[in-house]
């Protein structure tokens, strides 16, 4: 399993944010479309019927981010000392974002939570960004890219790759089908 830009690749799957599992939201990217994962958002759009797919609600790396995670972290600690038995907090999953898929027949929200803890570079999501709508453009590029994904995604082992080198990844799948 990987997490390269908003993508989670796991053995060759392809998910936008976190790889969900039980009854928690996600979106899987499949050669034959967009697929809504968990409660309430079971459903499939064709990528014969996607005219745009889009992401909002990304939450972007930034040193705030990353105090606010530290913070919360520690208070967490605090508050598992002070009192032992579980609090049953609601808060502890992780944001959610949105993930718009639009058709001709209009638009459709779907949830994925967020895999990257402290927020997504701004490289990565411009990339990932770029990315999900060359997947639009065609059988021929939507094909051999989430073709190539997969077949990283199969290889890979050892977690995430570092920055620079998902930077290079979104890169490269986004030049896919170009020429």
């Amino acid at each position: 399993m990987a997490m390269v830009g908003l993508f989670w690749i796991a053995e060759g799957d392809v998910y936008v944010g976190a790889k969900p599992s039980g009854l928690a939201p996600g979106v899987r990217l499949t050669p034959e479309g967009v697929v809504g994962l968990g409660d309430r958002q079971s459903d499939l759009h064709l990528w014969e019927d996607v005219t745009a797919l889009t992401v909002t609600d990304i939450p972007v790396k930034s040193l705030m981010r990353r105090v606010g995670v530290v913070k919360d972290l520690a208070l967490s600690a605090v508050t598992e000392l002070a009192l032992p038995v579980s609090s049953g907090r609601l808060d502890d999953a992780p944001p959610l974002m949105t993930v718009r898929v639009e058709s001709a027949d209009g638009a459709n929200e779907l949830a994925a939570y967020v895999a990257a803890a402290v927020g997504y570079p701004q490289p990565e999501v411009d990339l990932s960004l770029t990315l999900l709508s060359r997947l639009t453009q065609g059988a021929a590029t939507r094909e051999t890219t989430l073709a190539a994904m997969s077949a990283w995604g199969r290889t890979r082992e050892g977690g995430s790759p570092r920055s620079s080198q998902r930077e290079q990844l979104l890169r490269e799948w986004t030049a896919w089908g170009m020429f």
